[in-house]
């Protein structure tokens, strides 16, 4: 690629933070895409699964009090399929499903933890446990009970849980 006049500029901050192109590139391609947001790192007890997740450092948990949510605990934030990557693991991923079979409820078949899951309200996204992120980035965690024993009517009556797993 010819950067003409920015060259030697893109040169130095490569080799000033020891980047490969690409690592430069991905670099600025993400704090581009994803102004605003935080890089946050987490995954199970054990090690196995490790994950990166753009969302801000302030976070919307949702508790929900459908039966697998209560037994498990659940608490979750919605985040984009693409905001979200699986950096280590996914061998070691089992999936468990029930009544609908839309949700993917992924754990680590080494620890049993769920640190995130597929959710049945985003298809196209994912639920991340805060609780399994890494210590450090997050501000603030405001948290909203939804009714997931009437799954359908919370779903449709909620104005914005549809929408947070769009980019």
């Amino acid at each position: 690629i010819d950067l003409g006049a920015q060259s030697a500029r893109w040169a130095a901050f490569q080799e000033r933070h020891r980047l490969s192109c690409e690592e430069a590139a991905r670099l600025l391609l993400d704090t581009f895409e994803y102004r605003g947001l935080v890089k946050h790192t987490g995954g199970c007890h054990c090690g196995a699964v490790r994950f990166e997740v753009w969302a801000s450092a302030d976070l919307h948990v949702f508790n929900c009090n459908c039966s697998i949510c209560t037994k498990k605990q659940n608490r979750h934030f919605i985040v984009p399929a693409s905001r979200f990557k699986l950096l280590k693991g996914a061998d070691n991923l089992r999936t468990y499903t029930f009544n609908t079979h839309r949700a993917q409820h992924t754990f680590c078949k080494t620890c049993g933890v769920q640190s995130f899951y597929t959710p049945r309200s985003n298809p196209d996204g994912y639920g991340i446990a805060p609780h399994c992120l890494d210590d450090g980035t997050v501000q603030t965690i405001i948290t909203e009970d939804i009714n997931g024993k009437e799954w359908e009517k919370a779903v449709r009556e909620h104005k914005t849980i549809r929408d947070m797993s769009k980019p």
